[in-house]
């Protein structure tokens, strides 16, 4: 098996990049907030932004690590569907754009194992 990386350094630099992008880019974000949630789509690019802030500090930070790692791992679970639909909408797209989208879909699964093994490496010591 695959070593998972750990490193809360970056880590928590890919949470706080995806947050800025959040800032400086809402529009694409809102394409993706899936049309069943409740309010409208900027809130909640915005409010993704704000937990992802949040937990790049958590994570950072080594009295928070563990929990914040964790909430990481629920987060990446957390926003699949927003991917899901992504690649849904991208069904009526370029070649270039569905297949960005359709592989962006797996990339979930290491940024979920690389959030809980941050999680397990604070908790060791």
């Amino acid at each position: 098996m695959p070593r998972v990386p750990s490193s809360p350094v970056l880590l928590a630099g890919l949470l706080a990049g995806a947050a800025v992008a959040h800032a400086a880019r809402p529009g694409q974000f809102d394409a993706m907030v899936p049309r069943s949630l409740p309010g409208g789509p900027r809130r909640w690019t915005y409010a993704s932004g704000v937990a992802e802030l949040a937990l790049a500090a958590g994570v950072a930070h080594p009295r928070t690590r563990h929990a914040a790692a964790m909430a990481a791992a629920a987060f990446f679970v957390g926003v699949f569907p927003a991917n899901v639909k992504m690649a849904a909408d991208a069904r009526h797209r370029s070649p270039a754009v569905r297949a960005a989208a359709v592989a962006r879909l797996p990339l979930q699964v290491p940024l979920v194992l690389w959030a809980r093994s941050v999680s397990r490496n604070a908790a060791v010591r």
